[in-house]
Order: C-alpha cells, then structure tokens, then sequence
C-alpha cells in the first residue's frame, strides 16, 4: 500500500502551534491548492460558484513544526510532501465527527520575503532552511561516479 502525495499551495492563514502534554510542537495550517484546470474550465466554475482550489489542513510534528510556525505566514508559498491521516471523534453532542488530515513529513519554503515584520527579517537571514534540522547526509567523493 502507498500513502503518499505532495502538494503545493499557500497558506490561507498564519499557522497555529501547539504544544502536547509531552511537549510535543505541533503546528497546523490550511493550504490553498488550485485544482489544476483549462483557463475555460476554471471560469465556468467561478460563474456557477464551484471550487477551483482544495483547502487540505496540514499537520506538521516536532522541530519542523517549530519552524514553520516561526518563519511562514498566512501567503507563504510551500511545498509539502507528507500523508493522509483520516481520523473521527465524538463532539460535544456526542456526534461523530470525521477528520482527513495531511502529515508533512517534509516542508519546503518555495518563495522569499523582503523587507516586512521580523518574521520576514529572520526568514531572510536563512541561507539553508536544511541547516535546522538534523541530517545524516554524507557527501561521497568518488571519481567513479559516472555523472
């Protein structure tokens, strides 16, 4: 079985964190991500009131939630690759209510911002958002590599 999508959209707001009882980060936003369609296909579904985009929420863990809730803001334009989680509970009436989330395993900063708040100030200062995050990436050196 394959659970595994990527998206690209913007933020529809500043993101929202959180922490667990275990003081666990987790951040949330919603993305807007625009239905691919034919420049006619999208304005026939503007004049009949129907969606061109999907509003997926994006539930991003740990120190990469951390950063996301400091450096990107409601417009931010990202790159999310992740899973679908769907999920229910009972609500305060005792209603079952039925949740599809995506879980981010990976978020990418698509677009810069100048000048601004100091969100925009210390995003700038960023050279290598990769630099945040523990990697155990190692560069090989070999001259045998054919590319």
């Amino acid at each position: 079985m394959i659970n595994n999508l990527t998206l690209v959209g913007r933020l529809l707001r500043d993101p929202e964190l959180r922490y667990t009882k275990s003081s666990k980060a987790c951040c949330s936003f919603v993305l807007a991500v625009d239905r691919e369609m034919s420049k006619e296909k999208r304005e026939e579904a503007k004049a009949n009131n129907y969606p061109t985009a999907d509003f997926p929420r994006v539930v991003v863990w740990n120190k990469m939630g951390e950063v996301c809730s400091k450096y990107l803001q409601k417009g931010s334009l990202v790159a999310i690759v992740g899973k679908i989680q769907t999920g229910s509970y009972k609500d305060k009436d005792g209603k079952m209510v039925y949740t599809t989330d995506v879980i981010a395993d990976r978020v990418r900063f698509l677009d810069t911002k100048s000048g601004g708040d100091n969100k925009d100030k210390a995003y700038n200062n960023i050279t290598n958002i990769d630099d945040y995050f523990d990697d155990d990436f190692v560069e090989i050196e070999d001259d045998n590599i054919p590319f």
